[in-house]
């Protein structure tokens, strides 16, 4: 064995390689394959060394010492672990071509694949050094808490205990993955709440209901969130009207207290519809609706109906989101005239050509929920966001050297890029790597939240931040990019409103 190369990626790897809390639940090897030969080597290789690393984490459970032999595997392990990560990039590359399916499946497998080699890197390390605690708890015990975690919210009913997760374990584990996320948001904002200036135990003040609903707040969880109470023809209905051509939604899920008896039945419908009515619709709507139900796979459902009677579309799209809806989601959709995509996270699940068969008919947006056992299966929705659409940004950058954009996301008083973000900075991308001799000033500005000062420094800090991305993710030169924060000294709106605080929180590209 050449020590000095084990030694040289022990050292790399001790550098780059968070903490990770002690495995207490084994990791599922994925049962059957992609279909993709990198895919696929690279989730059975990752499994490979991780069973490898796991055992010898029993041991440091049962107090048994490593002797040479053992030391001796996990170097040469550790080697293995180096090459296997520095190919990950590439495999994603491999994704471009493959069906919308198939590339939900492979991004599936080896998010889960990433965490396996990440936690064999940083518990080989622990291991090699003497450091490593592995906690003992059984691992079906461990199982059924995952499946249930508590956590106590706040509603007009005092406090009660709900399964939500504080942090998403098997979301992406980096942005890499969704760099070939094509998602961008319309540029001219037509309707936004996060419910911030709701009051907890209400009904959020932009929202109409035939049933009922109220703002929460989590312990573990950030920000307001709007509980959909299930019921027959019950809706949600925000304050908004005259839909156009063009435009995109948004909204941020989160749900408590799924698991394997929740009903196959128990799903969330997104409606366009031509009335503001509590029903699908008059003439005209489509619905699509995510399932809910955790013991099996269930079809992601599309149905639309035009002039009084059902349409072209009445279809079960294949798809396995049980862990995605568990795990706080991101749920993007794109209306292009007649066209209908919808994107979990960094997968496009629906892309529906005609899905809208007439069009200026369906000017209103609907939530239902149906299926769920009271008070023990719950969902709830923030951060919706819909804005009109039909402006290519690269065509706008191109021909007016400047764009603004609120569509790129950060957490809440943070620089860290949502992942969802990504689809605008791929479209920055594309302009710099068509043309080489654009360099571009990226400009940060605030909402009016928190002090001058601290909103300078993050306007800066964001500006970076997407710096960095188009730097990391999409290899652009660094001398081609500089940065600028202008904090809350330029709005563009009212910061004393929601929507105006969201039209404020932008990030501006401009040629020099």
């Amino acid at each position: 064995m050449n020590f000095s190369k084990i030694s040289f990626a022990f050292c790399i790897f001790l550098i780059i390689t968070p903490t990770l809390d002690a495995q207490t639940k084994k990791i599922k090897r994925p049962k059957n394959r992609v279909g993709i030969t990198s895919v696929d080597s690279f989730v059975q290789e990752s499994f490979d060394l991780y069973d490898k690393v796991y055992k010898y984490d029993g041991y440091a459970a049962s107090g048994k010492s490593l002797d040479d032999d053992d030391i001796d595997v996990l170097e040469e392990a550790l080697g293995e672990m180096s090459s296997l990560s520095e190919s990950a990039p590439d495999i994603i590359n491999d994704l471009d071509g493959a069906g919308v399916l198939k590339q939900g499946k492979a991004t599936l497998q080896m998010n889960k694949a990433k965490k396996a080699l990440k936690y064999s890197i940083t518990t080989a390390k622990e291991l090699l050094l003497g450091q490593r605690e592995r906690e003992t708890e059984d691992e079906e015990e461990t199982k059924e808490s995952n499946d249930k975690p508590e956590d106590k919210t706040n509603s007009d009913s005092g406090n009660t205990n709900d399964a939500i997760k504080e942090t998403p374990s098997n979301v992406s584990d980096g942005l890499e993955v969704y760099s070939k996320y094509d998602f961008v948001p319309g540029d001219k904002l037509l309707f936004f709440d996060d419910f911030s200036n709701d009051f907890i135990g209400d009904l959020p003040s932009k929202w109409n209901t035939n049933g009922s609903g109220n703002i929460v707040k989590f312990n573990k969880v950030e920000g307001n969130w709007f509980e959909l109470k299930a019921g027959y023809r019950l809706y949600a209905i925000p304050d908004l009207s005259q839909l156009p051509e063009d435009y995109t939604i948004e909204f941020d899920l989160l749900t408590s207290g799924l698991g394997r008896q929740t009903s196959s039945g128990a799903r969330l419908h997104v409606i366009l519809s031509d009335t503001n009515t509590f029903s699908n619709g008059k003439s005209h709507y489509g619905s699509v609706s995510l399932p809910l139900g955790q013991y099996a796979p269930f079809n992601i459902d599309t149905y639309n109906f035009f002039n009084g009677k059902a349409g072209m579309i009445n279809s079960g799209l294949t798809a396995d989101i049980r862990d995605e809806v568990k795990n706080q989601p991101h749920i993007a959709i794109s209306v292009t005239k007649k066209r209908y995509r919808l994107w979990i996270n960094e997968v496009k699940y629906v892309d529906i050509p005609r899905f809208i068969e007439e069009l200026n008919v369906l000017n209103y947006l609907k939530f239902h929920v149906y299926g769920l056992t009271d008070g023990e299966e719950r969902v709830f929705i923030k951060n919706i966001k819909v804005a009109e659409g039909g402006v290519d940004l690269r065509r706008k950058l191109m021909s007016e050297g400047k764009i603004s954009t609120n569509g790129i996301l950060f957490d809440s008083g943070s620089a860290n890029i949502q992942p969802q973000s990504l689809g605008i900075i791929r479209q920055i991308s594309q302009v710099l790597m068509q043309d080489d001799s654009i360099k571009l000033n990226i400009v940060g500005h605030t909402d009016s939240d928190g002090s001058d000062d601290s909103n300078l420094k993050l306007s800066k800090d964001r500006a970076e931040a997407v710096k960095t991305a188009l730097v990391n993710i999409y290899n652009i030169s660094t001398d081609r990019l500089t940065t600028e924060g202008k904090g809350e000294t330029e709005p563009v709106a009212d910061n004393g409103t929601a929507d105006g605080k969201a039209q404020n929180r932008r990030v501006e590209f401009v040629k020099i």
